[in-house]
C-alpha cells in the first residue's frame, strides 16, 4: 500500500514473484474485459500504468484482516483522487494476497463491483 500511494511502481512491482497474477476486480471488467488478470511484471506493470498513472492521491483503510497460512484477505476502502481537479472515487472490497515462501507476492485477488464504485464519483472541485 505504502508503494502504491506514493507512486513508486518500481517498488511494488518488485513485491511480486515473476509469475504472479493481479485480478483486480475479479472476473470480466473494463479493467480487463476477458477475466484473465495481469500476469508477471509485464503484465502487472501494464495494470499500473493503464489504472494508477491517473490517480493523484490514494487513501487506504484496511478495516479488518484474516491471515492464514500463505494468504491474507483484507476488508478494505480504497479512495482515489483522479488528476488534480479534486475528483474522487471509492472501492469497497475484499482483497485477497497470496506470498510464495519467499514472501513475494504470488496474486492478488481484489473482489469488488466496479459499478458500485462507480456511484461513489464525486465531481471535480470547480475552478476558483
Amino acid at each position: 500500500m505504502a508503494a502504491v500511494a506514493a507512486g513508486r511502481k518500481d517498488e511494488w512491482l518488485a513485491l511480486f514473484a515473476p509469475d504472479a497474477v493481479v485480478q483486480d476486480p475479479v472476473g470480466p471488467s473494463r479493467l480487463d474485459p476477458e477475466g484473465h488478470g495481469h500476469h508477471g511484471h509485464e503484465g502487472i506493470g501494464r495494470f499500473w500504468d493503464r489504472n494508477f498513472g491517473f490517480v493523484s492521491r490514494f487513501h487506504f483503510r484496511v478495516t479488518d484482516s484474516f491471515a492464514n497460512g500463505p494468504c491474507c484477505a483484507n476488508i478494505a476502502s480504497i479512495t482515489m483522487w483522479l488528476g488534480d481537479g479534486g475528483a474522487t472515487i471509492t472501492v469497497d472490497c475484499v482483497v485477497i494476497y497470496t506470498v510464495d515462501d519467499g514472501e513475494r507476492i504470488t496474486s492478488i485477488r481484489a473482489h469488488w463491483e466496479p459499478g458500485r464504485a462507480m456511484g461513489t464519483l464525486t465531481a471535480p472541485d470547480p475552478p476558483e
